[in-house]
């Protein structure tokens, strides 16, 4: 059961991850992330990619009808402009009115659009640790949303395993830290967390 609205828990991961986004150095966008085969171009083109859909998403289109609109490379030549306006719109879409009981028709199947919206939430989140693995960055993240994102996923895991869309789960010792747990589960290898 998530302790926070689904909507600000998923503004704010967008809010975290364009924080880094914005500290990448010219150098490090070819930089290797915990993603098997993404460099931080690839990662940051994929949340893009996903923020540009979601108001399509949630106003009724099916992603049968967004089809290949958005792939390829969608940084350009400002890739900070691009996720910057990608996100707002992402963030505005999820925040209307009827965002959390429309239907949206993904790729495979209809969910409600608190589900979209969660599992837009933990993509993001995820990432959020992943870029800041890739650029040096404190891998810390927002403890309440880890929280969010591990009560959502106790529901989520076997399908999303089934799916074949995240990493095998890593073994960590009895007491490990929320962080590191759910990153666990996600497949990442994480340092343990220090507290704040």
């Amino acid at each position: 059961m998530m302790t926070i609205d689904i909507r600000e828990a998923y503004r704010r991961a967008l809010d975290d991850f364009g924080a880094l986004v914005h500290r990448i150095e010219p150098d490090q966008w070819q930089t290797r992330t915990p993603c098997v085969d993404w460099d931080v171009h690839a990662l940051v083109n994929h949340v893009v990619r996903e923020n540009l859909g979601a108001p399509e998403l949630l106003s009724g289109r099916s992603a049968a009808e967004i089809g290949d609109i958005f792939d390829g490379d969608l940084l350009g030549d400002d890739p900070i402009k691009a996720f910057d306006a990608s996100a707002m719109g992402a963030v505005q879409a999820a925040s209307s009115d009827h965002s959390l009981t429309c239907v949206t028709r993904l790729s495979f199947g209809d969910v409600s659009g608190a589900e979209y919206i969660a599992e837009l939430f933990a993509d993001a989140l995820i990432h959020t640790w992943d870029l800041a693995r890739a650029i040096g960055a404190d891998e810390r993240l927002d403890l309440e949303l880890v929280e969010a994102c591990t009560a959502w996923f106790a529901d989520a895991e076997n399908d999303y395993r089934q799916a074949g869309v995240i990493g095998k789960p890593q073994s960590v010792p009895s007491g490990t830290d929320p962080q590191t747990r759910l990153l666990a589960s996600w497949g990442r290898v994480a340092r343990p967390c220090p507290s704040a």
